[in-house]
Parts: structure tokens; sequence; C-alpha cells
């Protein structure tokens, strides 16, 4: 996940520079509203996980991140 949002939005930084639990906004990478459509649009093309309006206020980490998208992969697997 890491790798990907920093290829998707070019940020200047390595994986190991992201905490899995620092802020993605404000004080934390300091990313904004347009970044959060990336991370949407990265999270549907990468993993296959649709994320609805809604759900953008939860990108808060790269915790949340990826449990969205374990907790989305997971009941798609369950509905199978």
């Amino acid at each position: 996940m890491k790798q990907a949002l920093i290829e998707r939005l070019s940020l200047q930084l390595t994986p190991d520079e992201i905490a899995d639990d620092s802020p993605l906004f404000g004080t934390g990478l300091g990313l904004d509203s347009v970044d959060a459509l990336e991370i949407a649009i990265l999270i549907e093309l990468e993993f296959d996980v649709p994320v609805s309006d809604d759900e953008l206020a939860s990108f808060r980490s790269i915790n949340t991140l990826v449990d969205l998208v374990e907790q989305r992969t997971q009941a798609a697997e369950v509905a199978a």
C-alpha cells in the first residue's frame, strides 16, 4: 500500500518513512482532498475494491486503508 501511494501521488518518500498509523492528511503526510480521490482510484484499480464517496472520510492512515481493502476483499470472498 505504501509503495502504491508513493507511486500514485509522486511522493518524495520511501515506504520506511511512512508510519503505518501516521495521518495521511493535515500534519501527517500533508495530503489534500484531491489526493483522497487519487487514493480512491488507486484502491479501485490496484485492489479491485470499490470506494464510495462516504468512505473517503475514513482514509486516515495506511492502517485504515489496509483495513478497508482487507474487509472488502474478505467480504467479496465470503459472498462468492
